[in-house]
């Protein structure tokens, strides 16, 4: 008995000492927390996303405390809601974010990117990348086995059964980024939502030269600058050969989607396009072009015609004149009503007349 009791003093005091050198250390090595971390932390959703870009809630908490100002945070699950209370309890003002969604950058359907190989291994886009580069031409486009599918704690994201493609629901996306470092293809970007939820973006991602791009999708960017030269704001950059939209400076004026020759300029929830009134014009006159020799050098211009005469007509051969006989009375008067009934006339004409009635008259 004595042995027990012994025991059981002994291994009391020892906790008892162990205990005091613990809060001694733990007083000497304490490190202090701004109790508004915890008051922030209970704001947010707790979803421990990483949207944020800092390690879950607590780490976006901290941040927030430490920050002399707002700008620049921002909870993407939580959105507009949550920071004005994250600012509430800091005594802040909340400095409005853009919402923004996720979007994926490629538009390879079956129809418009034929297959060129079929895989066959382990269903997960991360393994397949490591492994080959896509069972169709583009080895930039989404592989289709839908990782990002299952990164997203939203359900906001699915892959269409006919296009093959992975689609965003607006609704349920938070903008978390779980999808966009998913993708071993990064063809998945988060960019704001817009004005009514309409936003516009260039579909591709694939970084091949124009014809090399065409021939593997219908739908690839060639960069052939059309829309570049067709913003007026600035806002399109072609790098890489490929275009890109840059959210800050795009006032979605739209000018850019008709010129693209290859469609991968995508218009998202925009109204449709009012049909311009087609205005009957005159054809517009064509002007000859230059006659070319075989050689492909212009021919030298013809010499201007002469203007056609008419022939001079016939002489009829001239009678030979008879001598003069002397005029009688008869003559004189038949002489004198010719000349009162003829119009008076150029000398030539009266004096060939003249001569014509003489001879009728001396015949």
């Amino acid at each position: 008995m004595n042995l027990i009791l012994i025991a059981l003093i002994t291994l009391g005091v020892i906790g008892a000492i162990g205990a005091v050198i613990l809060y001694l250390v733990a007083q000497k090595f304490y490190v202090y927390e701004d109790p508004r971390i915890a008051q922030v932390d209970e704001v947010l959703p707790q979803a421990n996303c990483g949207g944020c870009g800092y390690p879950g809630c607590k780490g976006f908490a901290d941040a927030c405390v430490k920050a002399t100002t707002l700008e620049g945070l921002n909870c993407p699950v939580g959105g507009a809601e949550v920071m004005a209370q994250v600012a509430s309890v800091l005594g802040q003002e909340v400095v409005a974010a853009d919402p923004k969604v996720a979007v994926v950058r490629c538009q390879g359907s079956c129809e418009v990117r034929p297959s060129t190989s079929q895989y066959d291994g382990a269903k997960s886009c991360a393994v397949a990348a490591n492994t080959f580069s896509g069972e169709t031409g583009c080895s930039f486009g989404c592989i289709g086995l839908g990782d990002c599918v299952v990164s997203c704690e939203f359900d906001a994201i699915h892959m269409n059964p006919v296009t093959g493609l992975p689609e965003v629901d607006d609704e349920k996306c938070t903008a978390c980024g779980a999808c966009v470092k998913a993708c071993p293809k990064f063809i998945i970007e988060l960019r704001k939502k817009g004005k009514s939820n309409r936003r516009i973006y260039v579909s591709c991602v694939n970084k091949d030269k124009g014809g090399v791009a065409r021939k593997a999708c219908t739908k690839a960017c060639i960069a052939c600058t059309k829309c570049q030269k067709e913003c007026p704001f600035d806002a399109i950059t072609i790098e890489n050969n490929i275009a890109y939209i840059d959210n800050d400076k795009c006032k979605s004026c739209r000018k850019c989607e008709p010129v693209c020759p290859t469609g991968a300029i995508v218009a998202l929830n925009f109204p449709p396009r009012k049909e311009k009134p087609v205005v009957n014009q005159a054809p517009k006159p064509v002007t000859p072009k230059p006659d070319v020799t075989p050689d492909g050098k212009p021919q030298a211009p013809a010499e201007p015609k002469a203007p056609e005469t008419a022939a001079p007509a016939a002489e009829k051969p001239q009678t030979p004149e008879q001598p003069a006989k002397p005029e009688t009375e008869n003559t004189k008067d038949i002489n004198e009503t010719v000349k009162a009934e003829t119009p008076k006339q150029p000398e030539a004409v009266q004096t060939s007349l003249f001569k014509e009635e003489e001879i009728g008259v001396s015949r």
